[in-house]
């Protein structure tokens, strides 16, 4: 037997948030599909608020941004990746509806 290979289409948006025009947070969604499910998922990624902007709800609007574009693409679900010493990101994420799922495995390339 032998391994095959086929390109698969995949999408992805950047949403920011600018002051002075100057990044300060941002946040991306891919929207990704597999053989499994007819309908596509999303996947969040790097969502980030410069230190100075924290705890000003710019981090709530952004995901709530990310959901609703996911949504608005037919995903059938949203996955979010976070390190386990962020713990408010992870009280941030289970405040909007995110679940506790499972594991993220990496091997940095």
């Amino acid at each position: 037997m032998e391994i095959k290979k086929k390109s698969v289409a995949g999408k992805g948006v950047k949403l920011f948030v600018q002051d002075k025009g100057k990044e300060i947070a941002r946040a991306y969604l891919y929207i990704l599909k597999n053989d499994l499910h007819k309908e596509p998922f999303g996947f969040m990624e790097d969502v980030f608020v410069d230190e100075k902007y924290r705890s000003q709800g710019l981090g709530t609007l952004l995901v709530k941004e990310i959901v609703k574009e996911a949504r608005k693409s037919g995903c059938y679900k949203l996955i979010a990746t976070s390190r386990y010493e962020r713990s408010k990101v992870h009280e941030l994420y289970l405040k909007l509806g995110f679940a506790d799922y499972g594991k993220e495995f990496r091997m940095n390339l």
